[in-house]
């Protein structure tokens, strides 16, 4: 460690070049990250923050609400299966509202309406006014993110190609669907508003689009084989089966990928050329007794030191860049998924140490300090 420091404060401006890729490279990471996590929340937050481990679709419709249509009559059968702790239903509709009164093209605002039971385990939080009622029509909870929109409590909402209004009661954080924010509306009026048109509930009684279950011991196989006409998925399967969730994410991820070993390759030339060019100096260390061991650490150590003080660097910079962001931005910062890619680095900078340390371990005393010709 001393001989590491040492050197890192000897060579300043060679270290601080150094240093200025790593920090860029993390930097880059973060931002990745964040707006990998914002992209995927944006598709999904809703359903993310549903207190539920499955989800029960109409058999073949391969876990995307948009193709499935089931009963709600199955909520109480399932209720009573084994391992089974609760079941609500949910469905889901893409609208477009505008206050009420209002004509203007600018003024719609595209929004994801979801029909849930009010008073169950799917209704959101609320952070102002209050929940929905049974039996009041029309009455809505949305996503904060209509303030900016002028929308307020009290306000009605007209929803574009029917005669309805609703009318907001309350407001939600974090709440949004296929990159729309959530509207929270009692299920019945969301089934008059989605099978509006006749024959489009295809004659299934009280359709809703998928049923939500709670427990951790479900046996989904079984139930499959009970009960006709569903198939039951994991919430993560749920989740990966929305329009352009998979394919946002796998994007993101190749990037991040990419870019990790391109860090790797970027940071292992940069220490074996160093090593290159102090190969004298590491043979006139050996002739004098210096192990491999003891050169080994010093080169690990520099990394090592360098990579964490970039990584701090890059997730202040981060932090920096979240707070000027547009409040539209999909991005959203993760401190659990902040710290596993700032551990990724840290391995990636350290695995990439070990051309150097190889060529450390080949340097011969004699020849390193021209002695043998």
């Amino acid at each position: 460690m001393f001989l590491a420091i040492r050197e890192l404060t000897h060579s300043k401006l060679r270290f601080f070049m150094i240093a200025m890729i790593l920090v860029l490279i993390s930097w880059l990471v973060f931002i990745l990250s964040g707006l990998g996590n914002g992209l995927s929340s944006l598709v999904a937050a809703s359903l993310k923050n549903m207190d539920a481990e499955y989800v029960v679709f109409e058999e073949g419709s391969r876990h995307s609400m948009s193709r499935s249509v089931i009963s709600e009559s199955l909520v109480e059968e399932l209720k009573a299966q084994n391992n089974v702790e609760n079941a609500a239903p949910i469905g889901s509709l893409v609208a477009v509202v505008l206050e009420e009164g209002k004509e203007s093209d600018s003024e719609k605002i595209d929004v994801s309406i979801l029909g849930v039971q009010p008073g169950s385990f799917l209704e959101p939080e609320i952070t102002e006014g209050h929940s929905l009622i049974d039996g009041e029509d029309f009455q809505v909870i949305v996503n904060s993110s209509l303030k900016e929109q002028g929308i307020e409590i009290g306000d009605r909402l007209e929803i574009e190609g029917t005669l309805d209004t609703i009318e907001v009661i309350g407001f939600t954080e974090g709440e949004t669907f296929n990159h729309l924010p959530s509207v929270f509306i009692n299920i019945d009026q969301w089934r008059s508003l989605n099978f509006a048109a006749p024959g489009s509930d295809m004659g299934i009684e009280s359709p809703v689009n998928a049923i939500m279950l709670q427990g951790d011991s479900i046996e989904s196989d079984k139930l499959e084989s009970k009960f006709d006409g569903i198939e039951i998925a994991t919430k993560n399967e749920a989740i990966k089966g929305l329009p352009g969730y998979t394919a946002e994410n796998g994007t993101i991820m190749m990037m991040l990928g990419f870019l990790l070993v391109i860090s790797a390759f970027v940071i292992g030339v940069f220490f074996y050329v160093l090593t290159l060019q102090n190969t004298n100096q590491f043979g006139v260390m050996k002739a004098i007794g210096a192990s491999n061991r003891f050169l080994t650490g010093a080169i690990v150590s520099q990394i090592t030191i360098l990579t964490i003080i970039s990584i701090g660097i890059g997730v202040f910079l981060t932090y920096g860049t979240a707070a000027i962001l547009p409040s539209g931005m999909p991005f959203l910062m993760d401190p659990k998924l902040i710290f596993t890619y700032a551990i990724v680095l840290l391995a990636v900078s350290i695995l990439s140490s070990l051309i150097s340390v190889r060529q450390i371990t080949k340097i011969d005393p004699l020849q390193a300090i021209g002695r043998v010709e």
